[in-house]
């Protein structure tokens, strides 16, 4: 494209969002130019800030028209690229088009605009008697849009299902401009290709989110905490077998944290200090959520009394006020400072959760015997079967990420699991998308890109 033909599309542009929805140049900031993974920040071309879905569809029916490359951004919290513009890309935030436009008590349905942040709709279900399930540590930056074009799983997918479980209905802009509106509030409605699911965990490939119908389910009106100490792996996924044998879905997270991980934790909280007197093998921390208001939490903690005295948890805390349980959650949740702290080679995989454990300890030793010295930290969701891994750059000093990402993606073939439990692919993973799909399934999703967005505008470069 010459620069006159970009200039006629950014006049057409302006035209139809106004100066102020149209930045180039240095008003164009530095949130726009990458993600959390800080990788390859590159100011676009151009920042669109749309604050209809009618203005989104002009917009991408003038940078269809005009072959202009489009990444969709969010709220930048991703950690594989996948809103990664380059200098030739028009990047279009969501950031202007946000809000709660309806909750439908009598459907148990929330209605909002993408940019809304995850936590703004799960502090409006709440006012409104409900729960929005999902839940993950970026809730006051990410944003619903991002959530669905990603998948999001969190920390109660145990309990509720990745995003994907959380939608009824959903609004798309195509690259043809066209707008896809199948804004659904009925649990049942089978009429045809349910179309939606294209989208969720697309990563703007195939169309931009703009409205979503979120599923809202009943409050639970008590949540207890608990910090669980292990000898062994095998006696975790034990603990988690008995206690969702006997609470059932009322298990509401389970999070594994290997001791690397845990320690940084703890030294990254207010106080510094562990919750226990002695280091420990292995840690989780559970939480248990019940409809009963008046559940005290007294059954919670006699099943793990009688689990501790057969040897199933070697130590237990068990938070006694919110600020408690605050306090237990910091320690996972410190990954919100992985970013600033160090510089982050962030695996996202799932596995069989019965080879989880063996998957751990062999990577660990081959980490450790590829490059002696390096700093790793473990941690996941093992009841929905996904490990983290992050190993801090630093302490490879003149080894890419990219020869780490093969490392460790090599590993896992033999155990035939993904690539990508929660994060998506995005740019730093689609060379590995293979690991995890056949050459069929390739070839599928690339028919299907092909057909939804003819001129490649969306996204592109990014998962397939």
């Amino acid at each position: 494209m010459s620069s006159a033909s970009f200039d006629d599309t950014l006049a057409a542009l302006r035209e139809v969002l106004g100066d102020d929805g149209v930045r180039v140049g240095a008003a164009i900031g530095e949130r726009s130019m990458t993600d959390w993974t800080k990788h390859a920040a590159t100011r676009p071309a151009a920042l669109l800030l749309p604050r209809t879905v009618e203005q989104v569809a002009r917009a991408l029916a003038i940078c269809n028209e005009a072959r202009r490359t489009v990444v969709p951004q969010g709220g930048m919290t991703g950690l594989s690229g996948g809103a990664i513009p380059r200098a030739s890309d028009i990047a279009l935030s969501l950031d202007r088009m946000a809000g709660i436009e309806e909750i439908d008590t009598a459907s148990a349905t929330m209605t909002v605009l993408a940019g809304t942040t995850l936590q703004t709709a799960q502090e409006a279900a709440l006012e409104a008697g409900f729960e929005l399930a999902l839940d993950l540590g970026a809730r006051g930056s990410c944003q619903i849009g991002g959530n669905l074009a990603t998948n999001a799983g969190g920390n109660r997918v145990i309990q509720s299902g990745t995003a994907r479980e959380q939608i009824l209905g959903l609004e798309v802009v195509l690259a043809s401009g066209a707008i896809l509106s199948s804004m659904n509030k009925m649990v049942k409605n089978n009429t045809g290709y349910d179309l939606k699911h294209l989208f969720i965990g697309s990563e703007g490939t195939l169309g931009i989110i703009t409205r979503a119908v979120l599923r809202l389910r009943p409050r639970r009106a008590a949540r207890h905490t608990v910090l669980v100490a292990f000898d062994a792996y095998d006696k975790a996924v034990e603990l988690l077998r008995r206690l969702s044998a006997k609470f059932g879905t009322d298990v509401s997270a389970f999070e594994l944290m290997w001791p690397d991980f845990f320690r940084l934790g703890v030294s990254l909280t207010s106080s510094g200090r562990s919750p226990f007197a002695e280091a420990y093998p292995l840690y989780a921390l559970v939480e248990h959520a019940s409809f009963d208001a008046a559940d005290d939490g007294e059954s919670f903690a006699a099943v793990l009394g009688e689990l501790l005295e057969e040897g199933v948890m070697l130590d237990a805390v068990i938070a006694q006020s919110v600020g408690d349980a605050e306090a237990l959650w910091a320690i996972r949740e410190c990954t919100a400072e992985f970013p600033v702290k160090l510089d982050p080679v962030n695996f996202d995989v799932s596995l069989p959760t019965g080879a989880l454990g063996e998957f751990v300890d062999r990577c660990r030793v081959a980490l450790d015997e590829k490059w002696p010295g390096n700093v790793s930290y473990f941690f996941g969701h093992i009841g929905d079967s996904n490990l983290h891994l992050t190993v801090d750059g630093r302490s490879v000093p003149d080894v890419s990420h990219h020869a780490i990402y093969a490392f460790v993606y090599d590993m896992l073939k033999p155990y035939g699991g993904s690539v990508s439990a929660e994060h998506g692919i995005g740019l730093l993973k689609r060379e590995f998308l293979a690991v995890s799909r056949s050459p069929e399934e390739l070839a599928a999703m690339i028919a299907i890109k092909a057909a939804l967005d003819p001129n490649g505008i969306l996204n592109p470069g990014k998962v397939i």
